[in-house]
């Protein structure tokens, strides 16, 4: 790949940015500008493949000779799936549901290269069960951690970490909200420089 070849991340999320700026390498982020509400009938798995090809390639089509990465996360506990709470309410509304539970992480990426390089995609699943809480525990973390932008109500990467009895993944990256083992070899094969 051409080292000018521009690398665009899909994505307004600091935490997707915080962990693409890992791999050292020059990108912009992007909003993607895609609705990003449930179709009927469809498992949170497809939901967050859909949503990452369709943020990659909203900003593809308007950026074509990019690089552009797209990545969306849909959490699920049983048949209930987890939205961001964008209050303390519902953070403490989806705390008390997963308390003494498990939920998935649906954690999808999807690398579009221009010139008719390679269109890659990947969801990676993370289990994560929670230890139970009680109603002081949880009224605790949520008023010091404000977790309001992150499905589940909890931020595995700081002190959510301690509502948790175990966290099951091939990639830890993946829950925090972009899958950094997969992507690196993504790129890779899309010629970007990686060690």
């Amino acid at each position: 790949m051409n080292r000018a070849l521009p690398v665009l991340l899909a994505s307004t999320s600091p935490y997707r940015r915080e962990l693409l700026a890992r791999f050292g390498i020059a990108f912009e982020a992007v909003a993607p500008g895609v609705d990003e509400g449930p179709r009927a009938q469809e498992l949170p798995v497809d939901r967050a493949l859909r949503l990452a090809h369709e943020k990659a390639a909203s900003i593809a089509a308007r950026h074509p000779e990019a690089l552009v990465i797209g990545s969306d996360q849909v959490a699920a506990c049983a048949d209930t799936v987890l939205e961001k709470p964008g209050d303390a309410a519902r953070s403490r509304e989806q705390l008390a549901l997963l308390s003494g539970r498990s939920a998935r992480f649906y954690t999808a990426c999807a690398v579009l290269a221009p010139h008719g390089g390679p269109h890659l995609a990947h969801v990676d699943t993370t289990t994560v069960t929670f230890r139970r809480l009680t109603d002081g525990e949880i009224a605790r973390y949520v008023e010091r951690e404000r977790p309001y932008d992150c499905a589940g109500a909890f931020k595995a990467e700081s002190l959510g970490i301690t509502l948790l009895e175990a966290i099951e993944t091939r990639d830890p990256t993946a829950l925090i909200g972009l899958p950094l083992i997969w992507l690196a070899d993504a790129l890779r094969s899309a010629g970007c420089p990686l060690p």
